[in-house]
């Protein structure tokens, strides 16, 4: 039995003739360089949208949706982190250069300013204008405009009050 008839092993390629082996190298090139169908990438739809429909609203990607008090407060948590951050990453680095910086210093050099924003902020934010009050009345009113004027004297005390003003 001959190696080239055993069986799982290769049999020997068929040689082609010049002119065949010519025709098939065309034809493959020419399968390389066909046009294709064009796939298209996306499509847009131009028809108009209606004005309103019957499906619920989706929440979209990004910040979930919230309250504007919400959003406020979460806004300023993020501002106050961002710059605890950036805060406390300036005081490592300075301890880490100097080799010598005391963590107590450090902490209240970057800590002061800090606190005194803070108590600076919650002050503006009690100042709050008086609010206007407006009062009706149905009726006679009577208004009492005198002012009291206290003095308190002696050993046993002995208050004296003097009004002045009008009444109407």
């Amino acid at each position: 039995m001959s190696p080239e008839s055993t069986p799982g092993t290769a049999q020997p390629a068929t040689t082609m003739s010049d002119e065949v082996a010519a025709a098939e190298a065309r034809r493959i090139i020419a399968d390389a360089y066909r046009p294709t169908a064009e796939t298209p990438l996306a499509y847009r739809d131009d028809s108009p949208l209606p004005p309103f429909g019957a499906a619920p609203p989706v929440a979209q990607p990004g910040r979930p949706p919230m309250s504007q008090g919400a959003t406020d407060a979460s806004v300023l948590m993020l501002s106050g982190g961002a710059a605890v951050s950036m805060t406390g990453l300036t005081a490592a680095v300075l301890m880490y250069a100097s080799h010598t910086a005391n963590p107590v210093v450090c902490a209240i050099v970057f800590g002061a300013p800090t606190a005194f924003l803070l108590a600076l902020a919650r002050l503006a934010k009690r100042a709050k204008p008086a609010p206007e009050i407006h009062q009706h009345y149905t009726g006679p009113v009577h208004q009492d405009q005198r002012t009291l004027h206290t003095t308190t004297r002696g050993v046993w005390a002995k208050t004296n009050n003097r009004a002045e003003g009008t009444t109407r």
